[in-house]
C-alpha cells in the first residue's frame, strides 16, 4: 500500500510537472521527483539530446547489474524523451528498478502526449489511446482514484473506486459525484475548485446503500494552459478507524450507566453555551439534581435495582426537557440541567417542577413499587458565574440549602442567591394563585375603545384582561400574562378572555347597541386547528352576531407552519369573525406570506408609537407599517396614542384608527357601556 501511494504521488507530481514546466526547470523537478521516489541522494532527468534519439525500439535502458546506481530511457514509439539516472544509494533491488521504469515510462507518455497535443490537434485519438495507457496505471493502484470536472460530473473512474463503492464505470461515470454523498454540504466541492482544498475526511455512500468513513485527498486537475477544468479525488475508507475514536469519545464524555452527558461534557457544552449568551447578552440557568431516597433503596435493594432506577430516571428526565435543553449525570444520584434559551431566570422553577413531576409516578422494578423525589438548586448566568464550574458549584449549594429548608418535601427549590431564591418563592405563590384566581371569579375584562381618525366614530374595543387579587389588589398584567405564558397557563386564561368577552357582547348585543369589533387576544398556543370550532361554539351558544368579533394574533404565531395557519384562519374568517395582526413590526413576518393571510388590520406596536413624532426611526417605521397595509388592502391601527402630536402624524401618514389614553384608557364594562351610550355613539 505505501508503495503504490508512493507511485500514485509521483504519478500526480509527473503529470503536474508536465503541464506547468519547461526546460531546466522541467528536468529539474523530474529530478527531484525521481530522487523522492527512490529515496536517493541523487537523482538526475537529461533531456532527449544526451543521446541518440533511437534507441533500438527498447522503452528503456536498465542496469539491474550494477547494484549503485540505476538508469532508465524516457522512450515511447522510438523516441526518446531523456533519461532518469539514480545513484549514491547501496543496495538497490529489481522492485526499484521497476518504479524507476515505471516512472520513466509514465514521463514518455505525458511528454509524448504533450508534444502531440502542441504540434497538431489531429493526434486527438493517440492522445485518447495515451489516456488509456495512464487509466492502466491508475487501476494497479489499490486506492480510489476518480476525477469530475468543475461541475461534479464524474469523468473518470478507476478498479479502486470501483472495489470502495460498488459501482461500476460505467454506472458512475456520467453521473454527479452527489450521488455518493451520505449527509455533507455540497457546497464543499464548489469551494473547492475555486479556493483549493486538502485532506478531509466524509461519508460516503456504497451502492449498497451502506455509509462508510473515507479519507479524501483532493488535487486540482488543470489543462495544458494551467487553467483548472476539475479535481482529482483520493479515497481510502477508513470506518473502522473513525468507529473506534467514536467509542473512545463516547467514554470519555458520557455516563455509562444512563448515556447521558458526564460532567466533562456538560462543562464542555455549559461554556460553549455561556460564550453564546454573553453576545447576546441572554440569561441561563444550572440545575442541580438529588434524588431522595435513592440511598436507602440502592443499599436494600442491590445495585442492580439502583442501577436500573437510575436509567428510568434518566429517561425520564429526558422526555421532560426540550431538545435544546442538557441533562447530564455527575455522580451516583446527583444530575444536573442547563438552561439558556429562556427570556427570565424565573423560567428554571417551571422546569425544576416538571422534572420533580416526571418522578411522582412510582418506578415499578423487579416486583417492587419505588417512589424517589428530588431537591433543586439553581444557579443563574450571569449573576451567580461565568463559567460551568462556577454555575454548577453554586447549584450544588442552593440544593443543599433546598434540603435543608424543606427536609422531606420532594418539591424543594431554592436559587443560591437568597433575593433570587425570595422571587422564586414570589413567582410560585403568584403561580398558584393565578391558578386560583382563574377558578375563583378573579379575573375581569377592561374594554378600551378603538376609534376612526377621519370620522371620530368608534369601529371597535379591545378586551384586556384584569386580575383584582383578594389580597394584592389589582395584579398588572405585565406581571401575570408573562407568567401564564411560560406556564401554560395562557391557554385556559385565553379561554376565559373569549368566553367572557362574547358573554358580554351578546348582552350589549340584546340591549340594542350597534355592533362594533370587540377584539379578543389569542395565544400562539391557543391558535390550533380546534380553534375555529370554538369559536363557532362560543358564537352559537350566545347567539353573537359574528360582525361583533375580532380576533387579534401576534406574528410569532404566524411563523410555524405557514399553510396550517393559513387553513385556521380561513375558517375562522369563514365563520364571518375579522382577524387583526398584533405587535405588527415587532416579529419577522414574511410579507410574500403576508399577503396570503386573510386579515383585516395591521396593528402598530405601542413601541414604534411612543418615539412619534420625536423618533425618525419610529416614525419611519410607522409610516411603512401604514403603506404596506394600505398596498395590501389592509386597515391600520395604532395603539399607545398619548398626545395630539402623535395623533396628527398618524393622520397625516394615512393611519384609519387608533386606540390610546388620548381618546380614553381601558374601562370596567359599566362604565364602557356609558360612555358609550354617553359619548361615542352617534346619538349618545
Amino acid at each position: 500500500m505505501p508503495q503504490a501511494t508512493d507511485f500514485m504521488d509521483s504519478s500526480a507530481a509527473v503529470c503536474e510537472a508536465v503541464l506547468r514546466l519547461r526546460g531546466s526547470a522541467l528536468a529539474d523537478e523530474l529530478g527531484r521527483i525521481a530522487r523522492k521516489l527512490l529515496a536517493s541522494p541523487v537523482g538526475l532527468f537529461m533531456r532527449a539530446d544526451y543521446a541518440q534519439q533511437d534507441d533500438g525500439g527498447k522503452s528503456a535502458e536498465l542496469f539491474p547489474d550494477s547494484l549503485e546506481r540505476l538508469g532508465a530511457d524516457c522512450a515511447h514509439d522510438g523516441h526518446v524523451y531523456g533519461r532518469y539516472e539514480v545513484s549514491g544509494r547501496p543496495g538497490y533491488e529489481r522492485a526499484d528498478c521497476q518504479k524507476l521504469a515505471g516512472l520513466a515510462t509514465l514521463t514518455a507518455s505525458l511528454l509524448q502526449v504533450h508534444s502531440l497535443a502542441q504540434r497538431s490537434t489531429h493526434a486527438f485519438a493517440h492522445v485518447e489511446a495515451q489516456l488509456a495507457h495512464q487509466a492502466q496505471i491508475l487501476d494497479q493502484i489499490n486506492e480510489s482514484v476518480l476525477t469530475t470536472d468543475q461541475a461534479g460530473f464524474i469523468t473518470s473512474w478507476n478498479r479502486g473506486a470501483e472495489k470502495l463503492f460498488g459501482y461500476s464505470a460505467l454506472e458512475a461515470i456520467g453521473q454527479n459525484v452527489l450521488f455518493l454523498y451520505a449527509d455533507e454540504d455540497a457546497s464543499f466541492h464548489d469551494a473547492f475548485v475555486e479556493q483549493g482544498g486538502n485532506v478531509m475526511e466524509v461519508r460516503r455512500r456504497k451502492k449498497s446503500g451502506d455509509i462508510f468513513w473515507a479519507s479524501m485527498s483532493l488535487a486540482p486537475l488543470q489543462s495544458a494552459d494551467d487553467k483548472p477544468i476539475g479535481v482529482i479525488a483520493y479515497l481510502t475508507d477508513i470506518t473502522e478507524r473513525k468507529l473506534a475514536e467514536e467509542r473512545l469519545h463516547h467514554l470519555a464524555y458520557y455516563d455509562a450507566l444512563t448515556g447521558l452527558p458526564n460532567r466533562t461534557l456538560l462543562a464542555k457544552l455549559v461554556d460553549q453555551a455561556l460564550a453564546v449568551a454573553q453576545r447576546r447578552e441572554a440569561a441561563g440557568c444550572v440545575l442541580f439534581i438529588d434524588l431522595n431516597r435513592f440511598k436507602p433503596i440502592n443499599d436494600t435493594l442491590g445495585r442492580a435495582t439502583g442501577d436500573t432506577l437510575l436509567k428510568q430516571v434518566a429517561q425520564r428526565f429526558r422526555c421532560a426537557l426540550r431538545d435544546q435543553d442538557v441533562v447530564a449525570r455527575l455522580s451516583s444520584d446527583e444530575f444536573a440541567v442547563a438552561l439558556f434559551d429562556i427570556r427570565e431566570h424565573f423560567e428554571a422553577t417551571t422546569v425544576a417542577r416538571k422534572l420533580q413531576a416526571a418522578l411522582i409516578e412510582p418506578f415499578l422494578i423487579g416486583g417492587h413499587d419505588l417512589r424517589v423525589g428530588a431537591s433543586i438548586g439553581i444557579s443563574v448566568y450571569p449573576q451567580d458565574g461565568n463559567d460551568a464550574e462556577s454555575l454548577l458549584r453554586l447549584a450544588d449549594i442552593a440544593m443543599e440549602r433546598a434540603k435543608q429548608g424543606r427536609e422531606g418535601d420532594d418539591q424543594s427549590v431554592a436559587f443560591f442567591s437568597s433575593e433570587m431564591n425570595q422571587g422564586m418563592q414570589d413567582r410560585m405563590r403568584l403561580e398558584s394563585g393565578l391558578r386560583q384566581a382563574l377558578r375563583n371569579g378573579e379575573l375581569l375584562l377592561h374594554y378600551q375603545p378603538k376609534f376612526e381618525i377621519g370620522t371620530g366614530r368608534i369601529v371597535g374595543a379591545e378586551a384586556l384582561v384584569r386580575w383584582l387579587h383578594p389580597e394584592r389588589g389589582l395584579v398588572p398584567p405585565v406581571q401575570f400574562i408573562p407568567l401564564a405564558e411560560a406556564t401554560g397557563l395562557i391557554v385556559p386564561l385565553g379561554e376565559w378572555v373569549l368566553e367572557s368577552a362574547c358573554a358580554q357582547a351578546a348582552e350589549w348585543q340584546r340591549g340594542g347597541l350597534p355592533p362594533f369589533r370587540l377584539a379578543v387576544n389569542v395565544s400562539a398556543r391557543e391558535f390550533t386547528p380546534a380553534l375555529p370550532e370554538r369559536v363557532n361554539s362560543i358564537l352559537q351558544r350566545y347567539g353573537l352576531d359574528p360582525a361583533w368579533l375580532e380576533l387579534e394574533i401576534t406574528e410569532s404565531t404566524l411563523m410555524n407552519n405557514i399553510e396550517r395557519v393559513i387553513t385556521i384562519m380561513d375558517q375562522i374568517t369563514a365563520l364571518g369573525v375579522s382577524l387583526s395582526l398584533d405587535d405588527f413590526g415587532t416579529g419577522y413576518s414574511s410579507l410574500s406570506y403576508l399577503k396570503r393571510f386573510p386579515i383585516d388590520t395591521l396593528k402598530i406596536d405601542r413601541s414604534f408609537t411612543m418615539g412619534i413624532p420625536g423618533d425618525g426611526n419610529d416614525c419611519a417605521i410607522a409610516s411603512t407599517i401604514i403603506s404596506i397595509g394600505r398596498q395590501l388592502r389592509h386597515r391600520v391601527i395604532a395603539e399607545g396614542v398619548e398626545t395630539a402630536e402623535q395623533l396628527e402624524f398618524l393622520r397625516s401618514a394615512g393611519c384609519d384608527e387608533v386606540q390610546g389614553y388620548l381618546y380614553s384608557k381601558p374601562l370596567g364594562a359599566v362604565a364602557f357601556e356609558s360612555a358609550l351610550r354617553e359619548r361615542w355613539l352617534p346619538n349618545g
